[in-house]
């Protein structure tokens, strides 16, 4: 039987392959971050074509929050050689906010030199119709499923007041009372996970660690109401200039962390030296004037996160004795 080879297929000609297809494709080029994603896959969610970023903060964010730490254990024990292949089921986000269950399997095209991931291509497959023809075969039986029906709603919204009531609790767990920012509970459970999904992604992650100065005088002189206002009205300047993904904490006292994901060192110090002017502005009354310390530092790669923090804090620490109202860079 004589061999045919394959024709040469051009990238213009996998993209429009790609699009055809009506399962989700999806190519991470894990040196870059770049991730593409095939018109099949918006459709699939329900979103615009290519209307979402083309990082992995995209697929992440779609991810049932139920789901997501045992589809990160795939993900990483694939990519580490632990086991043989990529293959897992999860829910995922819709554009209406609805989830639907999909079946995502990948597999590594690419190797870097020294043995880490390059290159992975992978589809989403939607699960959807199979599970409502299942449910179709069990019509016959109507009048029993209209009662477990009946009996599935009342327990739902049973359960939706107790999530409401739940959230709620957590919200208040997590929450500085004072500010309105996440508490240092909240910042200490995040901080691990931030850090693993840097290391995971090869993605950068910066820390600032920010103090008001001199508030204990504006306490002693002014009453604990200027010293209040001072941190409440930092706290709103913190909240009106981080982005969507990042943590902003109260991390005690007079203190604050700012952890930002997919942020590198010089980003995030004109984060911070735009944070540090907006604070000069600040007026309490004619005789208070409010500034401000900052330290910096990025994680480094599998970092223990306690150090992460000191290094953060270390810099803030030199910030203060070096005068005060200023951004100081670890190194």
């Amino acid at each position: 039987m004589k061999y045919i080879p394959l024709p040469y297929i051009t990238e213009a000609s996998l993209s429009a392959i790609f699009d055809l297809i009506s399962d989700g494709i999806w190519d991470w080029n894990a040196n870059t971050g770049h991730v593409y994603r095939s018109r099949g896959w918006f459709t699939m969610l329900g979103y615009d074509p290519h209307s979402l970023e083309n990082t992995v903060f995209t697929w992440e964010s779609i991810i049932h929050a139920d789901d997501y730490a045992r589809v990160m254990e795939h993900f990483e024990a694939y990519t580490t050689g632990k086991i043989p292949q990529y293959c897992i089921q999860y829910r995922c986000k819709t554009a209406n906010g609805s989830h639907i269950p999909v079946e995502d399997r990948g597999r590594i095209v690419e190797f870097n030199d020294d043995g880490t991931v390059a290159r992975m291509i992978g589809a989403h497959r939607n699960l959807s119709a199979e599970k409502l023809l299942k449910q179709q075969s069990n019509h016959y039986n109507s009048f029993l499923q209209e009662t477990i029906d009946a009996q599935t709603r009342e327990l739902i919204e049973v359960n939706r007041q107790l999530s409401l009531k739940v959230k709620e609790a957590e919200r208040l767990a997590t929450t500085d009372s004072l500010t309105g920012l996440a508490n240092r509970y909240h910042f200490d459970k995040t901080l691990s996970l931030e850090c693993a999904r840097a290391s995971r992604f090869m993605e950068p992650l910066s820390m600032i660690a920010m103090d008001i100065d001199n508030l204990k005088p504006i306490n002693d002189q002014f009453g604990h109401s200027a010293g209040d206002l001072s941190l409440i009205k930092v706290s709103e300047i913190i909240r009106s200039n981080v982005r969507e993904i990042d943590l902003a904490v109260r991390w005690g006292g007079d203190e604050f962390m700012l952890l930002l994901p997919n942020t590198s060192l010089s980003q995030a110090k004109v984060l911070a030296e735009k944070l540090r002017l907006l604070v000069c502005d600040i007026v309490i009354n004619q005789s208070v004037s409010v500034t401000s310390s900052f330290g910096i530092a990025q994680f480094s790669r599998n970092e223990d996160p306690e150090r992460f923090t000191v290094r953060a804090d270390d810099a803030l620490y030199r910030a203060k004795k070096q005068g005060r109202n200023q951004v100081v860079i670890t190194k």
